[in-house]
């Protein structure tokens, strides 16, 4: 039987552009041996399957990906979107990398394969904290060596969202990823935090430090924003940095609106 809980399901076209684009840069995917990528939990429609494979096959043209739900009708619902795309009545290209099957935290998979990637997102949201250091664990158990689980969660039009990056190590690092035009402050991030951070946000924490540490940099760069609010971003970032958080990656990536920190920066206290 499938482990796990029938979530809500609620997915968007394009929700899950932002930690798509961070996937296909990952050398856990783009060195894999094997570039098999699970879309754990894909919700009521295939369609985040879908992007995903179209995102990563241009970093890597032998992908798949296997889209796994624990809801039968969602497969069902999703096989019959695949079967329109095979067709050619829908803008993805005919042959694209995908298939659907049930299943949740074990990740089952065919021919004894392991995912370099599996992704999971707005999953856990909807369980309790104690319940994710569990799934966590039984998720990585099923990478291949070297392979990445990335779990986290974003708003209904992927404007806002974080995510942690599990290896069979553990929690390895942390990333928030926000769209900057029109944004009031980056502790916005805070309503779509993993569920691992969510009810941290509070005096004492590490995740409410660097939330403070963002807005205040924020402000502190406005004069930034007649550059564009890319240029205030990549100065916030910078400024994290050279305050001593454990920034990871470099301006390239900050330029999207996006910060990857080591998880022991924010890991609960």
């Amino acid at each position: 039987m499938p482990v796990g809980s029938i979530t809500r399901g609620t997915t968007n076209t394009n929700r899950l552009r932002r930690v798509d684009r961070w996937i296909a840069e990952q050398p856990e995917f783009r060195r894999a041996v094997d570039p098999l990528v699970v879309d754990l939990g894909f919700g009521a429609s295939g369609v985040t399957a879908f992007e995903l494979a179209a995102r990563l096959r241009r970093a890597r043209a032998d992908v798949h990906v296997l889209g796994l739900e624990i809801d039968p009708v969602r497969v069902r619902t999703a096989e019959a979107q695949l079967a329109a795309v095979r067709a050619g009545r829908t803008p993805f290209a005919a042959d694209l990398p995908v298939s659907f099957g049930l299943g949740g935290f074990e990740v089952p998979v065919a021919g004894g394969r392991r995912p370099a990637v599996i992704r999971a997102f707005n999953v856990l949201r909807q369980y309790d904290e104690a319940d994710v250091a569990g799934a966590w664990d039984r998720m990585a158990a099923r990478l291949a060596p070297g392979g990445l689980l990335v779990e986290g969660t974003c708003d209904e039009v992927g404007r806002i969202s974080s995510w942690v990056g599990v290896t069979d190590a553990g929690p390895g690092s942390f990333t928030i990823s926000l769209r900057l035009t029109g944004l009031e402050a980056p502790s916005i991030v805070a309503e779509r935090l993993p569920k691992a951070l969510i009810h941290r946000n509070v005096a004492g924490e590490r995740v409410h430090e660097l939330l403070a540490a963002l807005d205040r940099g924020w402000r502190m760069h406005a004069p930034l924003s007649v550059y564009g609010p890319s240029q205030r971003w990549i100065a916030v970032v910078r400024g994290l940095l050279e305050a001593g958080w454990p920034v990871r990656g470099g301006v390239r990536r900050w330029r999207l609106g996006e910060v990857t920190l080591d998880w022991a920066a924010v890991a609960p206290g």
